[in-house]
């Protein structure tokens, strides 16, 4: 039964020979990282302080979330790129679900789905937006409300001490509270998340200059970062100048008179930084789509997330952007907006739907 339910309406509810199958889906949404990303691993902020800008744009990540009725020959439902139907949590093979049910005592039976506006492994936080967006739902299903802090908190926790991944800490703060936004990172292991002040003449701008195509290249992001983890405190200077750059991008689009084509060299700067910090950040299929973007015109242009494949932001003038798409017709544009909310419950449904 549903533990939501005080004892005494529990007790009605199973002699009555009903079953609380209470509908919850949360939403969730993936992120662009721009400037800084590498500083958010706590193996460098925990030393040497780390900070990032970016936004999260409006594309999410959705999961239902229900108790399962003992109807079944299965305990449990799980479906994303494949569907599970386990009789113990412990057999769960999806790491979050597995890890984040386990970890908040849950003994019922469950079914948990998932649905994605773009591919998973592709460098926009997909895998922190998911658990993010479990613990969301698993909380609003106990009747709990949850607060971005306490969101982002628990799953940089549940993935970086539970789980045990090779991830950093901005994908789930992105994720928890949504927005354009400048992160702090400390020694102490807090954060402080500043949202960018801009006009929105200043916010049309940066929006109407970024592009972003799909490579067609998925890859597991964890490998290549395992690797950026093993190199950070021999990329030292890199990762410094990448901190830096997190504070001028802040600088350039907090000053109305600085062009936002200054963003672009920018990106450019970064992108070669990146490449630096492991092997597999980008491959010679990678680097043969920015050649042509930049020829097309681009100002600057790198893979999002860890690297080796996913998405790739293109910054460019609007007036280039025809040229551009032409040149990069055999990847997947997609369109996006930026700045959309952190992570929202979106269906609530306490007596099922």
């Amino acid at each position: 039964m549903s533990a939501v339910l005080p004892k005494r309406q529990h007790q009605a509810n199973t002699e009555g020979g009903g079953h609380s199958t209470a509908m919850i889906m949360s939403r969730t949404p993936f992120r662009i990282s721009l400037f800084g990303g590498g500083t958010d691993y706590p193996r460098w902020y925990r030393q040497h302080g780390g900070a990032v800008i970016g936004t999260t744009i409006n594309k999410y990540c959705y999961i239902s979330f229900r108790h399962l009725p003992p109807f079944f020959e299965h305990r449990h439902r799980i479906v994303y790129s494949h569907i599970e139907l386990p009789q113990t949590i412990e057999d769960i093979q999806h790491p979050a679900v597995r890890n984040v049910l386990l970890d908040q005592e849950i003994t019922e039976g469950v079914e948990i789905q998932h649905y994605g506006d773009l591919p998973a492994r592709s460098g926009l936080g997909s895998s922190s937006s998911f658990t993010v967006g479990l613990l969301n739902a698993l909380r609003a299903h106990r009747g709990q409300i949850s607060s971005p802090e306490w969101l982002a908190n628990e799953a940089i926790r549940i993935e970086q001490d539970v789980i045990q991944e090779a991830v950093g800490s901005q994908d789930q703060i992105w994720a928890a509270y949504g927005g354009t936004n400048f992160i702090d990172f400390h020694s102490d292991g807090s954060f402080k998340l500043t949202p960018l002040v801009m006009s929105q003449q200043r916010r049309d701008e940066l929006q109407s200059h970024m592009m972003l195509f799909f490579t067609r290249f998925s890859r597991v992001a964890e490998t290549i970062a395992a690797r950026k983890i093993e190199n950070l405190l021999a990329r030292e200077k890199q990762l410094h100048t990448m901190r830096e750059m997190a504070e001028e991008a802040r600088e350039i689009l907090q000053t109305p008179n600085r062009s936002i084509e200054e963003l672009g060299m920018l990106l450019r700067g970064s992108w070669s930084l990146k490449k630096e910090l492991a092997d597999g950040v980008t491959t010679p299929a990678v680097d043969e789509i920015h050649e042509v973007a930049m020829r097309a015109g681009a100002l600057g242009a790198k893979l999002l997330g860890a690297g080796g494949g996913g998405f790739m932001l293109v910054f460019a003038e609007p007036a280039k952007h025809a040229a551009i798409r032409t040149a990069l017709k055999q990847l997947i544009e997609v369109s996006f907006t930026i700045g959309s909310a952190g992570s929202r419950i979106v269906i609530y449904e306490p007596n099922g739907v």
